[in-house]
């Protein structure tokens, strides 16, 4: 994934800690300076891509992220499901 896009997050000139917080508050924080970021997608997918686990990455707390994982995988896993039981034709 191309990563360009970095040089235009609002986060660029801010001092790194803000997006690894300790507690919920920081989170809080760090998340309202992304809900402002013009690459905050970009940034999301970055993250999820990359597997990163720590800090705030386009406005997703590291819980958030681990669980937009997981209703990816389930539905990834539903459509392979569901494409092995596609209707008969004609019937």
């Amino acid at each position: 994934m191309d990563s360009d896009w970095m040089s235009q997050g609002k986060c660029k000139e801010m001092d790194p800690a803000l997006f690894f917080p300790s507690d919920g508050v920081g989170v809080q924080v760090a998340q309202r300076i992304c809900a402002e970021c013009p690459v905050i997608t970009m940034c999301l997918e970055y993250a999820l891509s990359n597997r990163i686990d720590h800090g705030v990455w386009g406005g997703a707390s590291e819980r958030e992220r681990r669980r937009l994982l997981s209703h990816r995988r389930l539905a990834k896993k539903k459509r392979t499901e569901f494409s092995f039981y596609e209707p008969a034709q004609g019937h």
